[in-house]
């Protein structure tokens, strides 16, 4: 558990250690959680508290998506170099000024990366 707010898997790290170009995520707001996952296995899940709901808005802002509606499920398709920025993303301290840059900087980075490979279906 990187902060209260956002807990990242292992899993992410393995995904991350293997470059691809495409990797299919589903982002899912249920239960009071905001969970991102990869053939049903869980990568990132924040608490949907203030700190995690803000940090839960970068990460789908990240994968190039919307943060899904409660009981919803979004679909994003992205490459490794992404998901390693969302994991820094989802790492952030939201209530430190200096993690704004930081997050701007990843933000642009991951957009940068994205060049139009991810969709909403």
């Amino acid at each position: 558990m990187i902060d209260a707010h956002t807990e990242i898997f292992d899993y992410a790290d393995e995904l991350i250690s293997t470059p691809r170009a495409h990797l299919r995520l589903e982002l899912k707001n249920e239960n009071g959680s905001f969970v991102v996952t990869h053939n049903t296995n869980i990568l990132l899940r924040c608490k949907l508290n203030k700190i995690g709901t803000i940090a839960s808005g970068f990460i789908a802002e990240s994968l190039g998506v919307s943060m899904p509606d409660s009981g919803s499920t979004i679909s994003a398709r992205v490459s490794t170099g992404v998901l390693y920025r969302t994991v820094g993303i989802a790492s952030l301290d939201y209530q430190s000024d200096a993690s704004y840059v930081l997050l701007d900087r990843l933000l642009s980075e991951a957009e940068m990366q994205r060049g139009g490979a991810s969709d909403e279906t």
